[in-house]
């Protein structure tokens, strides 16, 4: 082989190494970024969630306080404020239940947090770079009987 031939093989596999390290940082970043996303929305959605809560929580004791005076009244005096507290009571683990099932449900749906994008576009780059129109892998000799 000639000198020429050799200094542009050379130059050749020196930029495909090259080019493969710049791919390799991309997805790096590419999936740094997809991360940084999904998390920045899980606490976002968590901070206004608690904030949400609280304000809830401290409507609810009042709302619930009233609504027990109000069954009592309902029901009659002669029994006492107990019946009616106690009604609300079970309503309020009613509502608690299905609430925590339904956030169980979301949770499951948004996690784990991971790089879907990222992932398969490294499997799509591993997929090309293994493969050659020979059809056998790359750096892999060729069977006997197969040209190249």
């Amino acid at each position: 082989m000639p000198e020429n031939d050799t200094s542009e093989l050379a130059r050749a596999i020196q930029e495909v190494t090259e080019k493969a390290q710049l791919l390799v940082r991309e997805e790096i970043e590419l999936a740094k970024a997809e991360m940084t996303d999904k998390v920045t929305k899980l606490i976002k959605g968590a901070v206004f969630g608690i904030v949400a809560g609280i304000f809830a929580v401290f409507a609810l004791i009042y709302l619930l306080h009233s609504f027990s005076w109000g069954l009592w009244e309902l029901i009659g005096v002669g029994r006492g404020p107990w019946l009616g507290f106690l009604i609300v009571g079970v309503l309020i683990l009613v509502i608690g239940g299905i609430a925590g099932f339904l956030a169980l449900r979301f949770i499951k749906k948004g996690s784990p947090p991971t790089p879907q994008l990222a992932i398969e576009e490294a499997q799509l780059i591993k997929g090309t770079l293994t493969a050659n129109p020979a059809g056998h892998a790359v750096g892999k000799p060729a069977e006997k009987g197969m040209v190249r």
